[in-house]
């Protein structure tokens, strides 16, 4: 994978001629132009780290016997996990048997705030030698801010939604990637004619579980949250539930859509929070490759 990264790949910015040459040292750096709206430099590598602390647990072999309404795991119905098994062997078979029929295709992940998609993209992203990268992240880089919040307080969520645009419409010219896209990506139609580029992923999170997951880490972080009233979990709920139903629609546009709900259920589990990253990240290439297959 290293030696893929050390190829070098050019992007035209979309206001002059210059060329833009990805290092295998993992750093991006942005023009000082673009604190405004309109285009910018993107050097892009891979192994960018997370804007926060993840809430998940660390992706561990999972060993379970699990049932569920009295039924044995062997005959769940198709996606479910045997009643043991190694969580990583299982995973690199299951990128193996799809990753040639991507054909290098992008793979974008969607989802609530909180739903764990730079967790899981950078699971998928190393079992399929891809590599990752947090739209995010991209966007504090280019407007040379520290945070997603900063962007929102400085400059306001329109030019954090313009520069976002550009970056899934760079981003939809390259192939072999993962990306963990913002909660929100999804509202303007036109990020979606770059994520059709590629196949979508939702990760479909109970709004219970990512409501505790942002109130036991904060809402600093999360600018659409952190101006609402009340406890830390009452506020987070309230305003996820509302998000949630401006969204749904625009979420169920995804290829491919990996519901934590389902998974927990065919493993017997009470709590979606229980679930590690790995295991999501199971289901995923099992959703992906059905959507190949249809």
């Amino acid at each position: 994978m290293e030696a893929k990264l050390a190829q070098s790949l050019q992007i035209s910015t979309w206001n002059d001629s210059e060329k833009i040459t990805r290092k295998p040292n993992g750093s991006l750096h942005f023009s000082p132009r673009s604190r405004e709206p309109k285009g910018f430099q993107i050097l892009i590598s891979n192994h960018l780290q997370p804007t926060g602390t993840a809430t998940w647990h660390k992706p561990e072999a999972l060993r379970v016997s699990c049932s569920y309404r009295n039924y044995p795991a062997s005959v769940l119905q198709s996606g479910s996990f045997p009643a043991s098994f190694d969580e990583a062997l299982i995973l690199k078979n299951k990128a193996e048997d799809i990753e040639p029929f991507l054909n290098g295709r992008c793979i974008y992940l969607v989802g609530m705030m909180g739903s764990g998609k730079t967790t899981v993209g950078r699971i998928l992203s190393d079992v399929l030698s891809y590599s990752f990268f947090d739209s995010d992240v991209l966007i504090e880089q280019a407007v040379g801010a520290t945070s997603v919040a900063e962007i929102f307080k400085l400059y306001g969520e329109g030019l954090f939604r313009d520069n976002e645009t550009e970056v899934l419409r760079k981003l939809s010219k390259m192939q072999k990637l993962v990306v963990s896209t913002g909660g929100g990506a999804v509202i303007r139609p036109i990020n979606w004619k770059y994520m059709q580029k590629g196949i979508s992923v939702w990760l479909d999170v109970p709004l219970e579980a990512l409501a505790r997951r942002i109130a036991s880490v904060g809402t600093e972080s999360r600018p659409l949250l952190h101006q609402e009233e009340g406890d830390a979990y009452a506020k987070a709920f309230t305003r996820l539930s509302s998000l949630m139903e401006e969204r749904s629609e625009a979420y169920a546009n995804a290829s491919a859509r990996v519901s934590l709900e389902n998974i927990a259920a065919k493993l017997g589990y009470i709590d979606v929070c229980n679930l590690t990253p790995t295991v999501i990240a199971i289901e995923a290439l099992e959703q992906i490759e059905n959507f190949l297959k249809n």
